[in-house]
Formats: C-alpha cells, structure tokens, sequence
C-alpha cells in the first residue's frame, strides 16, 4: 500500500479483518450468506479508493469514492445485522464499527471537499 494515503490503509486493513471475519463466520458459525455479503461490501472500498487513485476525472473520482462511501455504509448494516443476530459478540462488533466508521467519516469528507473544488 502506498506510504501517507490514509483512507487507502485504513480501508486495506479494514479489508483484512472483514476476510478474517468473514472466514470466522464460515468456519465457526457456518454462516455464509451474510458472511458472502460482508466480505463483499467490506473490502470494495479499498479497491475503490485504490482505483479512485488512476481516475480519468475529478468527476471519476468523485464517482469512486461516493461508490466506495456507499459500500463502507452497507458494510456498516451487515455489522449490525451479524451483532443483533449474535454473529458477532459486542467486543467483535464495537471493534469493526470503530474502524468502519472511521473510515465512512474520512470517505464522507473526501467525497464532499471533492465536490466543493470539482
């Protein structure tokens, strides 16, 4: 990942630990409906932002990130759903969520400052 793009590293990591999770949930809890849901919508913000890098546009990577925003926002229902279904204790949840949130609250900034100077 590159050095000093911190929405790209954070959203790497996070990708990391929803693959780890999502294979939890598999393997431990033969759950693998929400877990095909979480997996996907948990690690397309990074390739997003990773893609939003090369955009041919302002408007592409607009267009990116707000696609990456909405993801990190589903993966943010999936999170609750597994918690209020006991997927997840409340130790698993509170420490996804922190850092889904995180990153939802660096993507809603990126997204708007964008439009703001498009």
């Amino acid at each position: 990942m590159k050095k000093g793009n911190i929405v790209l590293q954070k959203s790497y990591q996070f990708a990391i630990r929803i693959v780890n999770l999502s294979r939890h949930l598999q393997t431990e809890e033969r759950e693998y409906v929400l877990s095909k849901q979480l997996i996907r919508s948990g690690t397309a913000p990074g390739a997003l932002i990773m893609e939003s890098e090369h955009a041919q546009s302002k408007k592409d990577f607009v267009h990116k990130m707000s696609i990456a925003l909405k993801e990190i926002n589903e993966t943010e229902y999936w999170l609750h759903l597994l918690r209020d279904t006991d997927y997840l204790t409340k130790e698993q949840f509170e420490s996804m969520h922190k850092d889904c949130i995180e990153i939802l609250k660096l993507l809603i900034s990126i997204v708007k400052s964008s439009k703001v100077s498009a």
